[in-house]
């Protein structure tokens, strides 16, 4: 195996072409290292520089070689800076799940960007699912975060929930439908027609949160066709499907033929969670869940909640 120093050795000399200031640069006397250069040479198995009284100069093999030698030891330097980063935790890899009803709220996107740019270095993988597979995900160690609307039941203890506030419903109507031209609808007025949301064995957080609201409120809930995706519920509300409550964030999903409107019912809103593991949290767990802080901190509303 080639000894890194003596790799450095010959590049300072191919640098330098002069074994004295080669010498200086390293710290060293000529001697020894006109000794490792030797050294070197007799493991290649050929000479690296044609060295005269006055001169010193690479042989065919010598500046054949060099470019690899410079690509080893500049791989070595950026394996030690990427150790040092590891080591601070400034770099490796963050899986963040996300349910698609959070997706499209500024907070999210904010968090991710913000989180990209202050760590380049971190490889960070973006999972979409329910809130409810968020759960085991996090406990077998597939995803780090889960951003969710629904709160983990009581047996699932390992995992630590944290509330980043509650975001407003608003009713997603078909625009030739004559709620449409309201200022603002009642959910009574909502329960006339078909609901749409996600599937029921899909454990949505945003289905939890507004069967408990028709619930709360003594109203039937007129269940409509599914949607995987808060896409796919929006546009089965443009093609007349029904009717859909959804976050405030989703009316940035502009769609020919649905309008939003505001719920009379201030207490219609859907809750944002981050989930983590209670133990073993990582560095880049940690950073990231400061990155939220801040969000949060310098906007207390929080865009899109």
């Amino acid at each position: 195996m080639l000894d890194l120093r003596k790799l450095r050795y010959f590049l300072t000399v191919a640098e330098e072409l002069h074994f004295g200031r080669a010498a200086l640069r390293l710290h060293l006397a000529q001697p020894p290292l006109t000794r490792q250069i030797s050294a070197l040479e007799t493991e290649l198995g050929f000479r690296l520089f044609d060295r005269t009284s006055r001169t010193v100069t690479l042989t065919a093999q010598g500046r054949h070689f060099l470019p690899y030698a410079r690509a080893v030891l500049e791989q070595v330097d950026l394996a030690q800076v990427m150790a040092g980063k590891l080591a601070a935790g400034c770099a490796g890899q963050l899986a963040l799940g996300y349910a698609s009803s959070i997706a499209l709220s500024d907070l999210f996107s904010q968090a991710i960007q913000a989180f990209a740019q202050r760590f380049p270095d971190v490889q960070l993988t973006l999972v979409e699912g329910a809130s409810v597979s968020q759960w085991s995900q996090i406990v077998d160690g597939r995803i780090d975060i889960g951003m969710s609307r629904m709160q983990p039941p009581s047996e699932q203890s390992d995992i630590q929930s944290l509330s980043l506030g509650d975001e407003p419903l608003v009713a997603a109507i078909s625009s030739d439908s004559p709620l449409a031209a309201q200022a603002q609808v009642t959910l009574a007025e909502l329960s006339e027609h078909p609901l749409i949301l996600f599937p029921a064995d899909y454990g949505s957080g945003l289905n939890e949160a507004i069967e408990q609201l028709y619930r709360r409120n003594g109203l039937p809930l007129r269940p409509g066709p599914s949607g995987r995706q808060i896409t796919s519920i929006i546009a089965l509300v443009a093609a007349g499907q029904g009717i859909a409550l959804v976050p405030r964030c989703t009316q940035t999903l502009a769609k020919k033929g649905v309008t939003y409107r505001p719920l009379a019912d201030p207490s219609a809103t859907a809750q944002l969670l981050v989930l983590t593991r209670k133990q073993g949290r990582s560095q880049l767990v940690e950073a990231f869940m400061g990155v939220l802080d801040e969000l949060l901190q310098a906007q207390p509303a929080a865009a899109g909640l």
